[in-house]
């Protein structure tokens, strides 16, 4: 049995429950909340400020800081639904995916703002519009600080502790505060075009900058479609693990493998289905021990074993190891 998996006694069955939450569910929940909110209150201040001072530069820093805005509540949301349903039969393999569906979500709706930002970007760039530079300039100041201060409750060094010490990660939420520092670079740009407009007067900086921030949600958009499609699919999520799975059974147990499924069931968890031939007596629970020791990711283990009297000599015994 492993952490993962919580195993019971119940009118002489044993059953287990399906609770495949992330590593600090309930702390990501309100990381994500605060970083939302904050990101929020500056958000409707900053496309407010873009639209009376003409700033496209502006406008469209702030639409990006909405579209994080939306990608963060999404994923607060979906914290609370996964947390809500974990004991919830229904689904089947748990409530792990509420975090994949709020990212899905979240990057169709991203991909649609990036091509409306990008339309009046060029609109802009063809027809310039007059641009309050002095009032424009210190608002997106300030909105950098907010990116920067939402990328400190999402907690970026609580990730990097996560990965030197080999716990899964949280993958909505590490992609919330990478979201965060693309927010920043934008924001910086939008700095740069504002104060290049009001020393130079090079007012075609402004658009063309509207120009790369929406290429930038296009770009974060996409790879969090790709991302999260594949694991509501059910994608094989890490090629080299089922090489090693496979490998395991067949050098380590002298099995040979007829069927192997992985795929990803939350944050941190995955389920394996193997079916395998053996040329001796082993059991369905020795295997799942030993695949569990190796790889404890492996939250939701299913095993079917053959026994194939033809097959070449038995291993030994998965008792004596």
């Amino acid at each position: 049995m492993t952490p993962h998996e919580n195993v019971r006694h119940e009118h002489g069955l044993w059953t287990h429950d399906h609770r495949f939450l992330g590593h600090g569910h309930a702390h990501a929940e309100r990381r994500a909340r605060a970083a939302m909110l904050l990101t929020a209150a500056f958000m409707v201040i900053e496309i407010a400020a873009g639209l009376i001072f003409g700033s496209m530069a502006l406008l469209a820093d702030g639409v990006h800081m909405a579209t994080h805005v939306g990608a963060l509540g999404l994923a607060a949301g979906a914290y609370w639904l996964a947390r809500r349903h974990a004991a919830n039969s229904r689904f089947t393999f748990g409530s792990g995916k509420f975090g994949d569906l709020a990212a899905f979500t979240s990057a169709i709706v991203l991909g649609l703002i990036a091509i409306g930002v990008a339309a009046e970007s060029i609109t802009r760039l063809l027809h310039p519009v007059t641009i309050v530079y002095s009032s424009a300039l210190p608002i997106a100041t300030v909105g950098l600080l907010v990116n920067l201060a939402s990328a400190f409750i999402l907690g970026g060094e609580d990730h990097e502790r996560e990965h030197h010490h080999g716990h899964a990660h949280d993958h909505n939420l590490r992609a919330a505060y990478v979201h965060v520092l693309a927010d920043a670079a934008t924001s910086v740009l939008a700095i740069a075009a504002l104060a290049a407009g009001l020393l130079f007067g090079l007012r075609w900086l402004d658009p063309a900058v509207g120009i790369a921030g929406a290429c930038v949600i296009a770009s974060w958009s996409y790879g969090l479609i790709r991302d999260s499609a594949m694991v509501l699919l059910d994608a094989e999520p890490d090629p080299a693990l089922s090489r090693d799975i496979r490998g395991f059974v067949e050098a380590g147990l002298g099995a040979r493998v007829a069927d192997l499924h992985l795929w990803r069931v939350g944050p941190g968890h995955h389920s394996l289905i193997v079916s395998l031939v053996s040329p001796g007596e082993i059991t369905a629970e020795d295997v799942k021990a030993r695949l569990r020791q190796r790889h404890p990711d492996l939250s939701h283990v299913t095993v079917e074993v053959a026994v194939c009297a033809d097959c070449p000599p038995e291993p030994p015994s998965l008792r004596s190891r």
